[in-house]
């Protein structure tokens, strides 16, 4: 009687934790790229995870993937990064459709995104890799990026520090940081504290 009770208890147990654990939740899956057909645009607006989920959210958006650009070591890794000595900041490097989302589209999403008036990095996460930047791959993009920064300096008080410069070679991140907010919003407490309620403001899935 007693070993039965005891295995009643360790099922029931066994049961709540199981339904305690954190629902791994399906994000669009990236489409093919066909370089004929779309455009590239690299953007640093604080943490990756941050920027990620707001991009791939978008219509017209064929891939967004986290990863780092703009510094002097090759392929860096994630000590050298974070150490702040190796030049590379957190981006995100987003394939776009421009017959369904334009450039000037795009970046107006960017300045949403993000504080780009912040010279310190954004919100809890602070320094030089989480610093606002325009990587333009071309100089028509970078032409319009010039523009849309003048245009989104009318909503903001303070000067927009946004470097916009051309693109350099993108590291992606490891897979483990790809996807992240979808996939560890009920595990990673930054998640719901620091990215879900800008997701909220911008009317976006959280």
């Amino acid at each position: 009687m007693k070993a039965s009770h005891n295995i009643t208890i360790l099922l029931t147990a066994a049961l709540l934790f199981t339904s305690c654990k954190p629902k791994i939740v399906d994000v669009k899956p990236d489409e093919p790229t066909d370089p004929e057909k779309h455009e590239t645009i690299t953007l640093g607006g604080g943490c990756y995870w941050c920027v990620e989920a707001v991009f791939q959210q978008l219509d017209g958006v064929i891939s967004a993937t986290s990863g780092f650009m703009g510094g002097h070591i090759p392929n860096p890794s994630s000590e050298e990064v974070y150490s702040q000595t190796s030049g590379h900041i957190e981006v995100v490097q987003v394939v776009f459709d421009p017959n369904k989302i334009s450039t000037q589209e795009i970046l107006k999403w960017f300045w949403k995104a993000h504080n780009p008036t912040d010279s310190l990095g954004q919100g809890v996460d602070k320094g030089s890799i989480y610093m606002s930047h325009i990587f333009a791959h071309s100089p028509k993009q970078r032409e319009l990026a010039e523009a849309s920064k003048k245009e989104a300096q009318t909503n903001f008080d303070t000067p927009i520090i946004t470097t916009i410069r051309d693109a350099e070679e993108f590291y992606a991140a490891k897979e483990e940081h790809q996807d992240y907010y979808f996939r560890k919003k009920g595990e990673n407490p930054y998640c719901p504290q620091q990215i879900t309620p800008k997701l909220k403001k911008l009317g976006l899935e959280y």
